[in-house]
């Protein structure tokens, strides 16, 4: 994902002028492109998060459309302060991009676990949430987030995520249908997405077709989708690499905690504690049930 969003903000950058780009000591050789192009719009402020957010809201002061980038655990609760107050406090249109998310960088521990990012960021009055699934997604949604007139958060991965196709449009704000089912539905938001989509292939071979649907945009939520969703199903499976609080599974609780016949929600969260040892994502999601097998065997208890 990082190459896809570097590669799509030159493209943007290339036909405005007001882009500028702004990191905290990160980046290095996947920015060299962005410099040698655009020159002084690229600031590297050092290690100095709160610098680096009061910066970009500065710039958007005076008209620019900066882009903020760092590690997502430092681009979100070291920096919480400046974001709320500096730029979404003023309705600025900012678009700070946390790299790594969830446990992308579990082996690194847990100064640099982010498995609160979206929950933090989906705090903050008038800002936007995205977390897009692979780097087609980043592709397609960095254009339309650099249209947003306030405030916008997206996680990408830390690199090499793996790629799916759909036939349904990435659309700002639009849930994505990735594949058709009865019955249950499993719901997905980040890089998460191609674990949901290996445990929905397994199970088709079963004879089972639950559908599955990747919620890039989580903040504001596709309600319509949701709705439509559960006037076909019994049940929905929600998947995510977010603590319970305050992320994907949460907005869907929320949406229909207070209507009648609402379906049976099941939460696979990442969990309500901090993860110890330094071991890798694909650990973690081992240990967490936050994997294709999970999915699949959570899957057969409600077929």
């Amino acid at each position: 994902m990082k190459l896809a969003f570097v590669n799509k903000l030159i493209e943007v950058a290339e036909k405005d002028p007001r882009v500028m780009l702004l990191t905290g000591d990160l980046g290095f050789q996947i920015f060299d492109d962005f410099y040698a192009r655009y020159g002084p719009r690229y600031v590297n402020v050092g290690v100095a998060e709160a610098e680096l957010v009061n910066a970009a809201a500065g710039l958007a002061l005076v008209g620019k459309k900066p882009v903020t980038y760092s590690i997502a655990s430092f681009m979100t609760s070291r920096c919480f302060e400046q974001i709320k107050l500096s730029i979404a406090y003023h309705g600025l249109p900012v678009v700070i991009c946390g790299a790594g998310g969830g446990y992308a960088y579990g082996h690194s521990g847990v100064t640099h676990h982010a498995p609160d990012d979206i929950s933090l960021m989906c705090a903050i009055p008038g800002m936007t949430v995205i977390a897009p699934g692979d780097a087609n997604e980043v592709t397609a949604l960095l254009p339309q987030i650099m249209e947003l007139k306030g405030p916008s958060y997206i996680r990408i991965g830390r690199g090499k995520e793996a790629v799916y196709e759909s036939d349904s449009p990435c659309i700002l704000g639009r849930a994505r249908l990735l594949s058709e089912g009865q019955d249950i539905a499993i719901l997905t938001t980040g890089d998460i997405a191609f674990e949901a989509l290996t445990a929905v292939k397994a199970l088709n071979k079963e004879g089972v077709f639950p559908m599955l649907y990747q919620f890039h945009t989580i903040k504001p939520v596709d309600t319509a989708v949701l709705d439509a969703i559960s006037k076909s199903v019994e049940h929905i499976i929600v998947i995510e690499e977010n603590i319970p609080i305050g992320g994907l599974s949460s907005v869907v609780r929320r949406h229909f905690m207070n209507q009648k016949n609402a379906p049976n929600i099941i939460s696979l969260t990442a969990p309500d504690e901090f993860v110890l040892g330094s071991p890798h994502q694909h650990e973690i999601r081992s240990v967490y049930r936050l994997n294709s097998k999970a999915i699949v065997e959570n899957v057969k208890k409600l077929s």
